[in-house]
């Protein structure tokens, strides 16, 4: 679909490089512009977090190419290269770029057809600009670090970094946006991306619906609220999670599970003195995860296991749409579906620092 779109990536850690991996799985050509020390997603330097996994997570079907923009020869080769794409992605702390003689005017001198994606924290202006952060972070001030919470109300750090991979998707979006509008009208054009920004769209039914009714928890009766909508123990200790909103759902599940006498039950409540809600846990407790998968793929009644990293490649679903594959001695996700084999099947594994500096110097001298 992108076999023609060149990018130029100038992203690390983790947005840039996810949203340039969702380009890639597209077709699009990635070069990724590295310094000499290379992106630190290279280098973990967490305790426990072991080998590269991050860096090899995002980094297939991209070229590495290692620039030091710090000197003045290596910035004109920057600024060659990127006459010659169609995207430039860049995650550096606002201002940045113009230091280095990468910014967006120094750019559109060289390229005025370049779509240019500016990746960030807090955007490229406003009281918080300049400020470190993390997605923990960002999630906390859109407002949707207080919508996961546990039983006390309290919010928990989830084990997802939502902020970076949604703020990675978004980018892809506005560059693909971008170059729609490239080829109606023939201009490039600047994308000022922020992560808080892209998670403060996600509170969109939240914010709306606090201010027409008080109510803080966007569709309340979503939000361990419901029998129907709701989250189930397995006897082995896992978890079943059952949406069956819809009255035809709710009459499939109680029907399959030979309980008609729930059917008038179904909006009631998710709490203890509730004796259908009772009953229902005791059923899900009496049969194991297995057992209420398999249900699931006979019984169209909103139903799906909560499965682990782990487990996803033996669910029928993932597997049939090839979703994740083994290469290179490890699992990975394709970020889209293609009918016709997986966009994993024929790809490259993540490069070596600067592995292929020499064969895009040679492209240059030769244009």
């Amino acid at each position: 679909m992108l076999s023609d779109i060149l990018v130029i990536d100038f992203s690390q850690h983790l947005p840039g490089p996810y949203a340039t991996l969702r380009l890639a799985d597209r077709g699009a050509q990635i070069v990724k512009v590295e310094t000499p020390q290379g992106d630190p997603a290279r280098h973990p330097k967490m305790k426990g977090q072991g080998d590269n996994y991050l860096f090899r997570a995002h980094g297939r079907n991209k070229k590495s190419m290692v620039l030091n923009l710090k000197e003045e020869p290596q910035r004109f080769v920057a600024l060659d290269l990127i006459s010659q794409a169609d995207v430039v992605i860049e995650s550096f702390r606002p201002g940045v770029t113009k230091r280095l003689g990468i910014s967006y005017e120094d750019v559109v001198q060289v390229n005025p057809r370049i779509v240019y994606c500016s990746l960030s924290g807090y955007g490229q202006n406003g009281p918080m600009h300049q400020m470190g952060s993390h997605d923990i972070n960002y999630m906390a001030i859109s407002g949707a670090l207080a919508q996961m919470t546990d039983d006390d109300g309290a919010p928990i750090a989830p084990s997802m970094t939502f902020a970076d991979m949604i703020g990675g998707i978004a980018a892809s979006e506005a560059i693909l946006a971008g170059l729609v509008q490239r080829g109606k009208t023939g201009k490039g054009t600047y994308l000022d991306i922020s992560l808080a920004d892209v998670m403060v769209t996600l509170m969109t039914n939240h914010v709306l619906m606090e201010s027409a009714t008080g109510n803080r928890r966007g569709l309340a009766k979503l939000h361990k609220s419901l029998v129907c909508y709701a989250i189930y123990q397995t006897k082995d200790q896992r978890y079943i999670s059952l949406g069956a909103l819809e009255p035809k759902f709710w009459e499939n599940f109680c029907q399959a599970v030979e309980k008609p006498e729930w059917l008038s039950a179904h909006y009631s409540p998710q709490q203890d003195e509730n004796p259908v809600y009772q009953e229902i846990q005791a059923l899900i407790r009496s049969r194991t995860l297995a057992e209420w998968t398999s249900f699931s793929l006979e019984v169209d009644c909103c139903m799906a296991p909560i499965l682990e990293a782990g487990e996803l490649h033996d669910h029928p679903h993932i597997r049939e749409r090839r979703l994740i594959e083994e290469q290179w001695g490890l699992r990975y996700v394709a970020t889209c579906y293609q009918s016709e084999g997986s966009v994993l099947q024929h790809a490259t594994p993540s490069p070596k620092l600067g592995e292929h500096t020499e064969e895009w110097l040679t492209r240059l001298m030769k244009k």
